[in-house]
């Protein structure tokens, strides 16, 4: 079946919703709205009824739904006389990133793909699919999630002052899907270890994380790839596979997927920061701490029309729980390459490993004090950790010019043949003007 009809329509907080085709003929289900209804039925043995109660579909949408073996997107039939049925594809998929600007698709299939038609044409193709994307900001169905189902993850910035200087705030908002509860954590940058390090204050303030996270498309959690397919930040999804949740991300330009997130970046930028004034960031978590207990989390929710905190009760014995393990970057491995001194860096600090990885991929871990650094799934190199930043620990074994004192060794050796070889393996001895400048790193260890 390859049209999904939906009836039943529920305002919400800028979750996601169903699709609308631009000629108008009906409103189509999303992809994320499909895989809600079959998880519900499948996974959660939901009635009929149920599902469509709580997504506000029809039933026989639901049943409709159900039938369909997969999912799939609406496609408008082109007529295949018009000068821009070769084009069709690249409108449909370039329209959004643009704004739906006729005039820069024209300028670009004038440009580009040699098109030779008029404006209007083009103009008249973009109208109805901009009219579709209007359609459904305007009309989306409430997309809810079971207790421990999903958080939805952002950040968000404003102008602060602390005294009187004036600093740009990044907060980052985690909140439940299901309770609407909401942990706020005010930082000075979204750097991946920030971003990482909020995470682990978010699950220790709920006492547990939900088995999946939606988030919208930042470089700390995934890097463009085209074509629909995802690249994950490698540490990023170390982190999530050493914590056990699953990342999902937004629609590639409709951050609204995660709406109950957007909602709470506004509300915090309307209820918490108007009128308020900080001395510094400790004065600024306090505030923070007492308006998210004694405001945020008691109100009466637009949406859910609960308390936060009461659902919270009913969830978080639905949260996978996290207390006694240890934090990421206290345990897990981490992916460095060494770099043309033979140094990696972990935490501003930089350590050594045999020259001969330079350029490689090794795993950093940090046990009892200790770093220890695999390649290949061999341990390679063992430091102390050095207190402090911007240190530099280099052991001699780790040089060029171990090899080089090695091989004369072998040489001399009574087993040696005199030409080097003998019962012991043999040492690749390198010019050592390839390795200028690095005696000065060692020095300095």
């Amino acid at each position: 079946m390859s049209e999904i009809m939906l009836s039943g329509l529920a305002p919400a907080d800028g979750d996601t919703g169903p699709e609308v085709t631009p000629l108008g003929e009906g409103r189509m289900v999303r992809e994320d709205c499909w895989r809600q209804v079959h998880r519900l039925f499948h996974v959660e043995r939901r009635s009929k009824s149920e599902i469509a109660t709580q997504l506000a579909l029809d039933r026989k949408t639901v049943r409709s739904i159900l039938q369909a073996e997969a999912w799939r997107p609406y496609t408008r039939a082109e007529r295949a006389d018009t000068l821009l049925a070769e084009h069709a594809t690249y409108l449909r998929s370039r329209a959004p990133q643009v704004q739906y600007s006729a005039r820069i698709l024209f300028q670009e299939l004038r440009r580009a793909r040699g098109y030779r038609g008029s404006y209007e044409t083009v103009k008249r193709f973009v109208r109805p699919l901009r009219a579709a994307e209007q359609a459904a900001e305007r009309a989306t169905v409430r997309f809810e999630t079971p207790p421990g189902q999903q958080s939805q993850i952002d950040w968000g910035q404003a102008r602060i002052h602390f005294r009187s200087r004036p600093v740009t705030l990044h907060v980052f908002i985690l909140t439940l899907g299901y309770s609407r509860r909401s942990f706020h954590e005010p930082c000075l940058g979204e750097t991946l270890s920030q971003f990482l390090d909020a995470h682990e204050r978010a699950f220790e303030y709920f006492g547990g994380h939900t088995r999946e996270h939606l988030y919208d498309r930042p470089r700390t959690v995934c890097h463009p790839a085209g074509e629909g397919r995802v690249v994950w930040n490698a540490t990023f999804k170390q982190f999530a596979d050493y914590w056990g949740f699953e990342p999902h991300l937004c629609r590639a330009y409709r951050a609204q997927t995660k709406g109950k997130v957007e909602s709470g970046v506004k509300y915090f930028k309307r209820n918490f920061l108007p009128g308020r004034t900080f001395v510094d960031e400790q004065d600024l978590r306090e505030q923070l701490g007492q308006w998210q207990a004694e405001i945020a989390d008691v109100r009466i929710h637009g949406t859910t029309h609960e308390r936060p905190a009461e659902r919270f009760a009913r969830e978080q014995s639905q949260l996978i729980a996290t207390a006694g393990q240890p934090g990421f970057r206290l345990e897990a491995s981490q992916p460095r390459r060494v770099a043309e001194d033979y140094l990696v860096s972990f935490e501003t600090n930089r350590y050594s490993v045999p020259f001969t990885l330079i350029g490689q991929t090794v795993e950093v871990t940090r046990r009892g004090g200790r770093l220890h650094i695999a390649h290949g799934g061999q341990l390679v190199a063992e430091h102390d950790e050095v207190a402090g930043k911007y240190q530099v620990r280099i052991l001699p074994e780790h040089g060029p010019g171990a090899s080089a004192r090695t091989a004369r060794r072998l040489r001399s050796s009574p087993f040696s043949d005199g030409l080097g070889r003998g019962s012991l393996p043999e040492v690749e001895i390198r010019d050592l003007a390839i390795y200028e400048g690095l005696g000065a790193a060692a020095v300095s260890a």
